[in-house]
């Protein structure tokens, strides 16, 4: 008699044990336990921790609650001035509402990649190329509202959107290389055009002063000469105010003259 109770308390408690490893689920720390009972939603979402289950009827489902980085395909479109390009983005969304994120949506990675996939090419059509490459904080404000707007309803939320790259046809990458070296060449020559009106200007200051001065050419004169004969060169060159050689030129012109005045006339 007391063997056949303590036999039936060793099977007792054997199938207690095989009872509670079958019932017994372990939720870790990043994660969520939605409890279907009889296919059926039953009870809160069950928190991290050991938690128990009645098994062959209830089934725990567990959710990652992490950011998850989900990148986009790179989709090719057409912008609104007409340019064909390929973008690639990247998404960071994390669930909020385990629950709705297993009931509502078969597969809400999928659903978001695809929600994400359409926003993008949606976002290539109504932005210009400009906006593209130099806005892009402001498009992926507006791609976060697009794909974040159903994700609400999944219980996803979106955190982030990150346009990453902006592929270009290599044609268009040719003209804007030209674009951009006609527009540094049309600012160098607008800069030198202005060096050379400032100087310009002061030129003629400097030329007025001098033609009410006129010791001060001499002046100038003086400088540069001293400024030539301070390099230590073997040629030393002396501008010659022009007055000077009209001077020169009219005395040789007068110096014939006089000369065939005095020859001795034959009679």
């Amino acid at each position: 008699m007391v063997q056949e109770l303590l036999g039936t308390i060793a099977a007792a408690g054997s199938a207690g044990l095989v009872y509670l490893a079958m019932a017994a689920r372990v939720v870790k720390q990043y994660e969520r336990g939605v409890l279907f009972r009889l296919g059926r939603v039953a009870g809160d979402v069950r928190p991290p921790g050991l938690t128990l289950i009645i098994p062959f009827v209830d089934r725990l489902q567990k959710v990652n609650m992490q950011i998850v980085t989900l990148p986009i395909p790179a989709q090719e479109g057409i912008t609104r001035d007409n340019v064909t390009v390929r973008v690639d983005a990247v998404v960071y969304f994390r669930v909020v509402d385990a629950e709705s994120a297993v009931v509502k949506v078969e597969d809400y990675k999928f659903a978001v990649s695809q929600m994400a996939q359409t926003s993008l090419r949606s976002i290539i059509g109504k932005s210009d190329l400009d906006d593209l490459l130099s806005n892009r904080e402001k498009l992926n404000q507006g791609l976060e509202l697009m794909i974040d707007s159903p994700a609400v309803g999944w219980g996803v939320q979106v955190d982030r959107v990150e346009i990453k790259d902006v592929s270009l046809p290599d044609t268009m990458k040719r003209s804007m290389a030209r674009q951009a070296e006609a527009d540094r060449e049309r600012r160098a020559r607008i800069i030198n055009a202005d060096a050379e009106y400032q100087a310009s200007k002061k030129l003629a200051e400097a030329a007025q002063q001098m033609a009410d001065t006129p010791a001060a050419l001499q002046l100038r004169l003086l400088q540069t000469v001293m400024a030539v004969s301070a390099e230590k060169n073997s040629t030393l060159v002396l501008p010659i105010p022009v007055e000077l050689l009209h001077f020169l030129e009219r005395g040789n012109q007068q110096q014939p003259a006089s000369i065939g005045d005095g020859e001795p006339r034959s009679g």
